[in-house]
């Protein structure tokens, strides 16, 4: 397993971690197998979405926001409830093959690090395991 450190810059920041996630992934050596992406925060999240245009980010984010207002009638005392009930919509992890080393991500996919609680420095682990290569 490799543990990534990601910087967010903002409450709400949708981080895109292809590039350390595939080279994560490809030191391991495995030719065939899955990817676990996880993240051990429970403000933040993991997800899979469109990389080519930055309006997709956005658009996530902005909709998140109208669902889930930062100012809503929360009772969680440290007061960002709005970010716990984000993160457990988004999720906390994301599963990618990996065929012949490398991840198999759709041409406009990209694997995002969901800040809802930031600026913060973040721990996204990475996780390969092989599976065997059918016969």
């Amino acid at each position: 397993m490799e543990t990534l450190t990601v910087k967010t810059s903002s409450r709400t920041d949708l981080k895109e971690i292809t590039g350390e996630v595939a080279s994560a992934a490809a030191k391991t050596g495995v030719e065939e197998g899955i990817c676990m992406v996880f993240i051990p925060h429970t403000t933040a999240g993991v997800t899979i979405n469109e990389n080519a245009d930055p309006a997709a980010r956005e658009d996530l984010a902005s909709t998140l926001d109208r669902m889930v207002p930062w100012d809503g009638p929360y009772r969680h005392a440290e007061g960002n409830s709005a970010a716990h009930v984000k993160s457990s919509l988004v999720g906390h992890s994301a599963m990618v093959p990996v065929h012949e080393g490398r991840l198999v991500l759709g041409t406009w996919q990209g694997i995002y690090l969901c800040e809802f609680d930031g600026p913060r420095t973040r721990k996204v682990h990475v996780q390969v395991m092989s599976l065997a290569r059918p016969t």
